[in-house]
């Protein structure tokens, strides 16, 4: 079956001529068509375009072109600007905005010849931590489809866990990508911020917001992430530094490497995701791994510290959307007043509402310096209490998330409970630092996934651990009942 291989065996067909792009399109067209009903984390199909694509993709291959993606179908998030096709962002607000260029992660994605198959479901302006703050509704885990499948990322998660994708694009703002990644039993990396542009990226908030990818294994990750990064001229926040072979990095020995144990994650876990976390230990010391404590004495900080910034730099952003220049407008406004008033209150929904006001009260006057500034300040000392932990370990191992997927509606309406389910992903978006998570297990029949850190523009020895890991387990392999 085409959607059990990897991009790795799609690609090495492609070459060989056993298939062609538009055959292997079709086939995640129909399991689209068939399947996404039942999750609804597809929420604009671009078939046609995407047999195009794919038409465009086998010439380039049978002129003796040859690439890790060419031909490869992807469904790209929501919030990624793509030119011709509606970029809602999961929101009213854009229920009608039709994008008039590519964001340049579609650009890059669509030079390496992936073809696009459509746009994935998200939290609205993705903000949210389960997938149900969508306009389109909630996203439905395919392990289990009472349970969110996590967001803000959520469509693009549960589209490669049902394979209804061999990859997908994401953002990570305070685990987004790290987070559905686990709850979904896939794997998401979210790159060091400013190694991929967001130029073209609908932001939420600036300084955390980062793209990255989801997909079945670490190798297809890299394959992906290799052509998605680099420097843009047009991102002020883009870093110019060569972007390595990511995947010829995949099968260095892991022999020496020292993985640093962060005690504060450590307390209070659960007993069940305690014991996955120590089985996948054993499978890196049976490597060759080292293990050394480290501790991030302010990481308890980083909840608050991040629900200052993020609703700060929200508030700022999405000003923006006012009724008069795109997006959604209100009916028969009376003045100008009444148009703002009406458009952001019709057009935003009551999470994004909460964020903007939060957001707008932590930097008005008398209370920036209190909130705004002070966070700011702790930011830098989390910021700092990594560095000190990777100079004595090579990356820091942790979970990815405290529980396993939790029922649709069960903390819709207590937010700070939901929040949590972030504590051990905000850290490092504050940092501005690559992360990753990859299946390690189940708890009561859904994944569970290991979350590996690294410092900054260590995606390589990521990737290269993720893999390492990956061939001396199957976990990655296990597809959700009725969708593999």
């Amino acid at each position: 079956m085409l959607h059990t291989l990897s991009i790795g065996e799609l690609a090495a067909k492609l070459a060989g001529r056993e298939i062609s792009s538009v055959e292997i399109t079709r086939h995640f067209l129909a399991r689209i068509e068939r399947l996404n009903g039942r999750l609804n984390a597809v929420i604009t199909l671009t078939a046609e375009q995407a047999l195009a694509a794919a038409a465009q993709a086998d010439r380039r291959l049978a002129a003796g072109e040859r690439g890790k993606l060419l031909g490869i179908p992807l469904i790209h998030k929501d919030i990624f600007c793509t030119d011709g096709v509606r970029t809602s962002c999961g929101s009213r607000m854009l229920d009608n905005f039709v994008a008039p260029y590519d964001a340049t992660v579609v650009e890059r994605l669509k030079a390496a010849g992936a073809v696009m198959l459509g746009k994935a479901n998200m939290d609205e302006f993705a903000m949210g931590s389960s997938n149900e703050t969508s306009y389109y509704g909630p996203v439905k885990n395919p392990w289990d489809e009472t349970k969110v499948p996590g967001g803000s990322s959520g469509g693009s998660a549960a589209a490669v866990a049902a394979r209804l994708a061999p990859f997908s694009t994401g953002t990570d703002t305070g685990g987004s990508i790290r987070q559905p990644a686990a709850l979904t039993g896939v794997t998401g990396i979210k790159p060091t911020y400013g190694r991929v542009s967001r130029y073209g990226m609908i932001a939420f908030a600036s300084s955390l917001d980062q793209a990255g990818v989801f997909a079945v294994s670490a190798a297809d990750a890299a394959a992906a992430l290799e052509a998605m990064s680099g420097f843009d001229p047009r991102d002020s926040t883009s870093v110019d530094t060569p972007v390595p072979d990511y995947s010829a990095g995949l099968d260095a020995p892991l022999k020496g490497l020292k993985i640093g144990l962060l005690r504060e994650f450590f307390e209070g876990l659960e007993a069940r995701n305690q014991a996955l976390i120590e089985a996948a230990l054993a499978v890196y010391t049976g490597l060759g791994a080292e293990t050394v404590e480290v501790s991030l004495p302010h990481l308890p900080l980083s909840v608050p510290t991040y629900y200052v910034v993020a609703p700060a730099e929200c508030s700022s952003n999405l000003s923006r959307f006012d009724g008069v220049r795109f997006g959604y407008r209100c009916d028969s406004p009376r003045d100008l007043t009444d148009l703002y008033e009406r458009s952001r209150g019709e057009g935003f929904g009551a999470e994004v509402k909460r964020r903007i006001m939060t957001g707008t009260y932590v930097l008005s006057a008398g209370y920036f310096d209190a909130y705004y500034l002070k966070a700011q300040k702790v930011r830098r000392l989390i910021t700092d209490d990594f560095k000190a932990a990777f100079a004595r370990a090579d990356l820091v191992l942790c979970p990815t998330t405290p529980t396993p997927a939790f029922g649709i509606g069960a903390k819709v309406d207590d937010p700070v409970t939901m929040y949590l389910n972030d504590i051990y992903t905000i850290g490092a978006n504050l940092a501005g630092l690559p992360a990753m998570s990859l299946p390690c297990g189940f708890i009561d029949g859904l994944p569970m996934g290991l979350q590996l850190i690294g410092p900054h523009f260590a995606e390589q020895r990521l990737l290269n651990a993720a893999h390492q890991y990956q061939q001396a387990t199957d976990w990655h392999r296990h597809g959700p009942h009725g969708f593999v």
